[in-house]
């Protein structure tokens, strides 16, 4: 293979879209079904790499040559689909780029690129954005994962189950060889990702992860931080748009010569945590466009009269409308205090169906990030109205037929007046409010 100086930098290169970049060429509607790639000998190009393993490295001429060696060895005897290593130099100063450059001359399936500017997640982006592989990969040169785990990675990609793949050193059937500090630091940070981002995912920083290419393109230009933090910025957002995360649990043994500043790179990660938590927190990141069509099996496509995510909404409805009833129930109790039960209604209501439909807009309905929120809104409160007319008008019903009702009476003639305003509001926020969007057939999507 011959050297590249360079690989167009493709979307996202910066951490932002072009307007000829991925998000162009795939559009802005749902990703395509997941589909179990081609096995080799029905491929339409039998020689096309399936899997492409980038290694960043920065100043690696003593362990890069036995890293490439074993690894490409290891491909060769064990991997049953044509694969490609791409070395990706971080602006390194030794010898690092000769190397390998001889690496790319020598092996067939080898190629070396070269960067101008440092960055793991810089690297990663620019190689990720311009491979053809379907499946993209990475590791870290010192091959601290045992490489036995590498295949179980990428095949959950490669047979259309999973959009991303994880190596765990925190899972439970992983066996881990390092000193206490980077323990501590490890699980420290991971729980730090689990209160603070709510991640499900267990270890975002071990230097062994898979993506297939599809998704990639639409998620490089969403991930904005070009150094460690890259990894646990990508995930984040998969996990939050609702990609499906493989994780394998691995063997990994800690390099003592590793370059890595862990305080500085600690600090910078919390940095990334604070920006992508205000991030998720307003609504900043279009993730619809992360979102896959319900039902990768053509048995599930081929239903016909049943509307689409109608089980999922209701459940989702139901669980936001019990919060909120207890919400609302709890701000009626506390302006009742103060005021009359009219006013105390009217305000409880409003506040309460304001977070109503900011929690059905997000969880029930799927929108995601600020367009359209403002008019969600002002729908939302036009459904309120009617909620506020059933309650009103109950409780005036029941003030002009007891007189002056006990606390009690009126907590349970509003609960009756909201579950009969339930079915009304659900109808309305699925048909007006969050309509469904169109969806295009599969045979568009490919």
């Amino acid at each position: 293979m011959t050297t590249d100086s360079s690989l167009r930098s493709g979307p996202g290169a910066t951490g932002r879209s072009s307007g000829d970049g991925a998000e162009h060429r795939a559009g802005h509607g749902l990703l395509p079904v997941r589909e179990h790639l081609p096995a080799r000998k029905e491929a339409a190009a039998p020689d096309a790499p399936v899997l492409d393993v980038v290694v960043p490295v920065y100043n690696e001429e003593k362990d890069l040559r036995t890293c490439v060696l074993r690894l490409h060895g290891h491909l060769a005897r064990t991997f049953p689909y044509p694969f490609r290593i791409t070395v990706a130099d971080n602006a390194s100063t030794d010898s690092t780029p000769a190397v390998a450059a001889a690496l790319a001359a020598e092996l067939p399936g080898v190629r070396s690129v070269r960067l101008e500017e440092k960055g793991r997640g810089r690297a990663l982006r620019t190689v990720w954005a311009a491979s053809d592989a379907p499946v993209l990969a990475y590791m870290d040169v010192d091959l601290s994962t045992d490489l036995n785990a590498l295949l179980p990675l990428v095949a959950p990609l490669i047979s259309g189950h999973s959009d991303l793949a994880i190596g765990s050193r925190l899972a439970r059937s992983s066996r881990v060889v390092r000193g206490p500090k980077r323990e501590f630091i490890s699980r420290a940070y991971n729980l730090i990702l689990r209160s603070s981002l709510a991640a499900g995912f267990s270890d975002a920083q071990c230097g062994f992860k898979a993506i297939r290419r599809e998704v990639a393109e639409r998620l490089l230009p969403m991930v904005e931080d070009s150094g460690w933090f890259f990894d646990t910025e990508l995930l984040v957002l998969a996990e939050r748009a609702g990609l499906r995360i493989h994780e394998v649990p691995v063997d990994w043994v800690d390099d003592p010569d590793s370059t890595v500043h862990i305080v500085r790179t600690a600090t910078d990660d919390l940095k990334g945590v604070w920006r992508v938590g205000r991030a998720l927190a307003v609504g900043a990141l279009p993730l619809d466009r992360l979102a896959r069509p319900f039902g990768d099996d053509p048995r599930d496509r081929a239903l016909t009269g049943v509307p689409r995510g109608l089980a999922r909404q209701l459940v989702g409805f139901c669980v936001v409308g019990v919060l909120s009833t207890l919400f609302y129930l709890a701000l009626y109790s506390l302006f009742r205090l103060g005021v009359g039960p009219q006013i105390a209604n009217g305000g409880a209501l409003l506040v309460s169906a304001v977070a109503n439909t900011a929690a059905n807009r997000r969880l029930t309905f799927g929108v995601r990030g600020r367009g359209g929120a403002v008019r969600h809104q002002a729908q939302g409160l036009v459904v309120f109205a009617i909620g506020l007319a059933l309650t009103s008008g109950s409780l005036a019903a029941l003030g002009a037929a007891s007189g002056s009702p006990s606390h009690s009476a009126e907590l349970a003639v509003l609960i009756t007046a909201n579950l009969a305003a339930t079915v009304l509001r659900f109808l309305l926020l699925r048909a007006w409010v969050f309509p469904a969007r169109a969806c295009p057939e599969p045979e568009d999507l490919r």
